[in-house]
């Protein structure tokens, strides 16, 4: 099988990768890098193209989704607490203002 070749891949695997594609194309991604990109995070997601042989019908999961929402925070964390404490008296007066408090 040449290298590029998505006969491998099942009809799951080709509609994740188009979905996280076109994420990245409304972040202003080139086609051809979102189209790279996408294809990537399938095969760190899944381990490549499924099929072929048995498991087929396997839970593919979603490792490469794992990391969100981990990662946050480490910037408002170095900041002094009185930068923080102000940036979240200022919030909650802007929400108690609004009404969404």
């Amino acid at each position: 099988m040449p290298r590029g070749d998505k006969s491998a891949y099942t009809s799951k695997q080709e509609r994740k990768a188009d979905h996280i594609a076109e994420g990245y194309k409304d972040k202003g991604v080139s086609a051809k890098e979102a189209e790279r990109r996408a294809w990537a995070t399938v095969n760190k997601d899944d381990g490549g193209g499924k099929k072929s042989g048995s498991g087929r019908g396997k839970s593919t999961g979603h490792p490469a989704a794992h990391t969100g929402g981990r990662k946050g925070g480490a910037a408002s964390a170095s900041r002094p607490a009185a930068d923080r404490s102000a940036a979240a008296k200022k919030g909650w007066e802007t929400r108690r203002r609004s009404g969404n408090g």
